[in-house]
């Protein structure tokens, strides 16, 4: 992971939406607070949410506890790229700068931190085509992938390492964010290509369903989802033999 002056930031991005990205991200975090460290969690635009209603940080807390800090930048009622949201409700957009600032000083108090973007890596946060690349870029941090586990995912996930490298940004890894209960064909040999495509390795898989789970089932079964360069105790090669 990036590491500031202080603690350590991971940036955790999506090849697209509703993929698992915000139950990995408090995977994560489960796993690190029962580590005894601290945790941050950073938002920093939730669109397709009301003022009053909890957004993705919230879910992260409910389900890793609330030892996790949360902070959310920007919030835009409609569930559109952050950028034509914030356009649209006129209001001010999150820019890569402000999402540095804020990473920064919660590294200074934190070990670790988290950025969860919005989407994909390349969604815009501003109407100057701004993305989640441009405040990871700035922070120096490594970015984490979460991708979906069937038909399609390979070529999102090679674009995304595309980009990524593109940039001269480092890819932590990938993570499948929901990985079905009877996986098919599709889903069982990706599990062999997806690190090929990504150039990158695969540190996780959340079972189907996990967000769904009690919280406290929840917080002591994430290391058994995540690798151990994420704090968990998954194994990757196990994991691969018995879906082969």
């Amino acid at each position: 992971m990036g590491t500031t002056r202080d603690g350590q930031v991971l940036v955790v991005t999506g090849t697209g939406t509703e993929i698992g990205k915000t139950v990995t991200t408090a995977a994560i975090a489960a796993v690190a607070v029962r580590a005894g460290r601290s945790v941050a969690v950073l938002k920093p635009a939730q669109t397709g949410v009301a003022p009053d209603e909890p957004g993705d940080v919230d879910e992260v807390v409910r389900l890793a506890g609330d030892a996790v800090t949360p902070l959310e930048l920007g919030r835009f009622p409609e569930p559109l790229a952050p950028g034509t949201a914030a356009a649209r409700a006129g209001l001010a957009p999150v820019r890569p700068a402000q999402v540095a600032e804020a990473a920064e000083k919660l590294a200074a108090s934190h070990d670790l931190v988290l950025v969860e973007g919005a989407g994909g890596l390349l969604v815009h946060l501003d109407a100057e085509g701004a993305t989640l690349a441009d405040a990871a870029r700035l922070l120096g941090a490594p970015v984490l992938v979460v991708a979906q586990a069937g038909l399609g995912t390979l070529n999102s996930v090679q674009l995304t390492a595309e980009a990524l490298r593109a940039r001269g940004l480092g890819q932590a890894g990938v993570v499948i964010g929901s990985w079905p209960r009877q996986p098919g064909l599709a889903e069982r040999c990706n599990v062999a290509d997806l690190p090929v495509v990504a150039g990158a390795g695969l540190l996780g898989a959340i079972p189907a369903g996990a967000g769904e789970l009690a919280v406290a089932g929840f917080r002591t079964s994430a290391g058994g989802w995540l690798g151990p360069e994420l704090g968990g105790v998954w194994d990757g090669a196990e994991f691969a033999r018995g879906v082969a």
